[in-house]
């Protein structure tokens, strides 16, 4: 399983020293900046898989951070924890209500903090709950490579299996070319993005069948989505 891409964004040194340690433990990919604008930067870069966002940072506010990670395509579904030493339920609501999807105040334990993200992990990303995943009567057994759907066993290539399998880790988020050529293919691969159409033609033909619903939904101006549309 792929590591988890944190991006940590806190002005405060020891403690995001502390956090570091505690997540790179974990075996978490850890990126910090005490910086919003640079934090922006780093996520258009390579989107994170969860942001660790304080209130109070360098250059531009959590708040402003999170606000715009929401704005953007490639990080509108992004799970974004903020970290705060307010506590009033208005700031929690205020936070919450930017795109928040979790609110941790200080102090906390960095034990605790970890459990936090995971759970949110869990609700976003199910492959981190196990080896099953599934998705409407879609069912892919990760670790011996088999995709069911229906019951009916879907013969599927490798780029299929990878590109089905992240959509699978991530329900309901749209993915542009770019991102699945990157969490797909890898970051060094020189390939252009059309590719993607071609695969995404080749996995709804595979899945598809005995005329299913499509469920790889094609969103304009923007990319692909896991989506039964209901």
């Amino acid at each position: 399983m792929a590591r988890v891409k944190m991006l940590l964004v806190e002005d405060d040194a020891a403690l995001a020293e502390l956090l570091t340690y505690h997540f790179k433990r974990e075996d978490f990919d850890v990126r910090q900046t005490p910086d919003g604008e640079e934090a922006l930067l780093l996520a258009k870069e390579s989107a994170p898989d969860i942001v660790l966002l304080d209130w109070m940072v360098e250059s531009l506010s959590g708040i402003e951070v999170c606000r715009r990670l929401r704005r953007s395509a490639d990080t509108a579904n992004v799970p974004i924890i903020m970290l705060t030493a307010r506590g009033e339920e208005e700031d929690r609501v205020r936070g919450l209500e930017t795109g928040a999807d979790d609110y941790v105040t200080k102090p906390f334990s960095p034990r605790e903090l970890v459990a936090r993200v995971n759970a949110v992990l869990r609700r976003v990303r199910p492959a981190l709950a196990g080896e099953q995943l599934t998705y409407g009567d879609i069912e892919m057994d990760t670790v011996g490579h088999k995709v069911r759907r229906g019951g009916e066993v879907i013969p599927l290539g490798p780029t299929e299996f990878r590109l089905l399998k992240h959509f699978l880790e991530h329900p309901g988020w749209v993915f542009s070319r770019e991102r699945l050529l990157d969490a797909v293919w890898g970051h060094d691969a020189d390939i252009e993005s059309r590719t993607v159409d071609v695969h995404i033609r080749r996995l709804r033909k595979a899945i598809n069948i005995n005329g299913r619903p499509d469920i790889i939904r094609t969103v304009r101006s923007a990319g692909y989505s896991l989506d039964s549309g209901v």
